[in-house]
């Protein structure tokens, strides 16, 4: 199963980093958004990132022209009728991701793989939204994409052989690491991660320290590059307490109960760097 062209859902910030690697490692990538204006920040922001690497001498003007030469945008899904592959990278709702893929699964050709970046929904539950369940698979690439190595593969029930191969020697030819995991809620990377942010929070609610000390002691104490509440602010608060529900959920097992500390900075609209304000207050720096 050959790749040469492949379309992403959605120019944020995962979005456009997922068009990045892509195009940067020579394929033809369409990346889709419902307006023209948000098409065209997600393009301007491969443009900035891929400056910073001409600038640190990583690449030429020429390849960095190069590479933005193979990014197309659209706000038409129609238009990726074409693609081999389609990445789905669009806010993690679930009635959003079920229209998106109705639609993708009657506009996409057949043959073309469909994949999902989200976080923590159940690929099979997405895959049996498609006619074609076994050319659908999860692509969970982490944050920020070009800089970061892992693809999380996961392989929902009905995944066949040759989806699950094509995506893992193609996630090699994005210059990342592909690492596979089966179909459960939160998959490794989310079900590992979201506890201890969970439990930071606790520490906080509970008066056990500070923002700043917990931060501390976790980057300090277990070398983390950042401390998980400024994680949690990075990832974005909402994104958060959608998880930990997916989990507590799926799982059936209280230890995943989000804090209520967490529901109330959601309630609260303080959702982290995204919005100005979560654990820590953006508005100042």
């Amino acid at each position: 199963m050959s790749i040469q062209s492949i379309g992403v859902i959605g120019a944020g910030q995962m979005g456009n980093g997922i068009a990045h690697v892509a195009a940067q490692a020579g394929f033809s990538v369409l990346m889709q958004d419902i307006t023209e204006a948000f098409a065209a920040k997600g393009l301007a922001t491969i443009d900035k990132n891929l400056q910073r690497g001409v600038d640190k001498g990583k690449m030429t003007v020429e390849e960095k022209a190069a590479t933005l030469g193979r990014v197309r945008t659209t706000t038409k899904l129609e238009d990726l009728a074409d693609c081999d592959l389609v990445i789905e990278a669009a806010p993690e709702k679930w009635e959003l991701k079920k229209q998106l893929f109705e639609t993708l699964d009657a506009v996409c050709k057949p043959g073309a793989i469909l994949a999902s970046n989200t976080s923590s929904i159940s690929i099979t539950k997405l895959a049996a939204i498609t006619k074609r369940p076994g050319a659908f698979i999860g692509m969970h690439f982490m944050n920020p994409v070009p800089v970061m190595q892992l693809i999380e593969v996961i392989r929902g029930l009905a995944t066949d052989d040759a989806t699950f191969n094509a995506v893992m020697e193609l996630s090699k030819q994005l210059g990342k690491t592909p690492i596979a995991c089966n179909d459960f809620p939160g998959f490794v990377s989310n079900r590992v991660l979201l506890p201890m942010i969970n439990e930071a929070i606790y520490a906080l609610y509970e008066g056990v320290a500070t923002v700043e000390s917990i931060d501390g002691i976790m980057k300090l104490g277990m070398n983390h590059p950042m401390g998980p509440l400024t994680l949690a602010d990075f990832i974005g608060l909402d994104t958060c307490l959608f998880i930990l529900n997916v989990l507590h959920e799926g799982l059936g097992d209280p230890k995943y109960r989000p804090c209520p500390l967490l529901i109330k900075y959601v309630d609260a609209g303080w959702l982290g760097k995204k919005s100005g304000r979560g654990f820590y207050d953006y508005a100042k720096s």
